[in-house]
């Protein structure tokens, strides 16, 4: 029973994909699909840690956002400092600047985020009401923080020459970035998929995430879990803020308060622990931004709390559910 609602749930990619294509020309679905699923392949990269540092760690935090903007700002600071090689006409140099922003950007939103755990966090644990508030409180002070080093003006990002424009493909325009941000989150997912799955760090995790106390009872300190989850999350957010800043070529120091109800929406249709759920209900997003964006742009801000609704009508736990005791 178990494994026909996961295929379902699976098939729900391609059925609204291919529900949209006889409402528009191909080129024009062709094009749409693929900034669909860039975009979700960002929010994935962005909710991807929030969604386990909620199933394992029972933590709300709402400071995520910081982590994101963070991010948002060292691609400003570092593709600024690139400029060379962003500004070359060699492909490979290109993606080296840009490897080079998402790797700063994971290391040091990572010692960020270890630093925010031990620092506020875990001082909250078990108490949703005091992480409410002293992650809103984190939040507002991250973001004066980044005023102070950064400025209060919108900041332009210095996006790789070549990853600027599009290039057609049977008619459908296809913008350089976007592929990027796909081939980036396929990696992600893979990685992180192998690591759950295959890895005995991977067995801990899951084991916390659907029962904290038979892992606590069987000796392991679930607390180092709870520090590197954070830690990852922290870097996964940071590497989605490289991208997203990128993707939007301005920056501003709400980038990442403005994606917090996107990537809440994207965690509570996949499922909270889920990383598989959160790929698929990223996208699904994603797609459906751009669908009703397109077809019906008065829409487009309510069309994700709408799909939320129907999708916790049909599975009021999500698209993958993990299980709890």
């Amino acid at each position: 029973m178990k494994a026909r609602r996961d295929v379902t749930a699976w098939v729900l990619l391609p059925v609204v994909a291919l529900a949209m294509l006889p409402l528009m020309s191909f080129s024009t679905w062709v094009t749409l699909t693929i900034a669909g699923a860039a975009m979700g392949m960002m929010l994935f990269l962005m909710a991807s840690g929030l969604t386990l540092v909620f199933g394992l760690m029972d933590v709300m935090n709402f400071a995520h956002g910081a982590f994101i903007t963070l991010g948002a700002y060292l691609a400003v600071s570092v593709l600024g400092r690139m400029a060379g090689w962003g500004g070359s006409e060699s492909l490979w140099l290109n993606l080296a600047a840009l490897g080079v922003a998402v790797t700063v950007g994971a290391v040091v939103t990572g010692a960020v985020g270890a630093v925010f755990e031990r620092m506020i966090v875990r001082r909250v644990y078990g108490s949703h009401l005091q992480q409410i508030l002293i992650t809103m409180g984190g939040l507002i002070v991250a973001g004066q923080l980044v005023v102070v080093v950064w400025g209060a003006q919108p900041l332009q990002v210095a996006k790789p020459a070549l990853l600027r424009g599009s290039f057609l493909v049977g008619g459908a325009a296809i913008e350089s970035y976007r592929l990027v941000a796909v081939a980036l989150g396929l990696v992600v997912f893979g990685v992180a998929h192998a690591v759950l799955n295959r890895t005995r760090i991977g067995l801990l995790v899951r084991a916390g995430v659907e029962n904290r106390e038979m892992v606590e009872a069987l000796g392991f300190r679930i607390e180092r879990l709870f520090v590197g989850v954070f830690v990852a999350g922290a870097a996964l957010a940071g590497v989605g803020g490289v991208m997203w800043g990128g993707y939007q070529e301005i920056v501003t120091a709400t980038i990442g308060d403005e994606m917090t109800v996107l990537i809440f929406i994207v965690i509570i249709i996949g499922g909270l622990g889920s990383v598989t759920g959160c790929f698929q209900a990223a996208v699904l997003v994603g797609l459906t931004t751009n669908y009703v964006g397109y077809l019906t742009p008065k829409l487009a801000l309510g069309s994700n709390i709408a799909l939320m609704v129907l999708v916790l009508l049909w599975r009021p736990r999500g698209l993958f559910p993990v299980a709890k005791p």
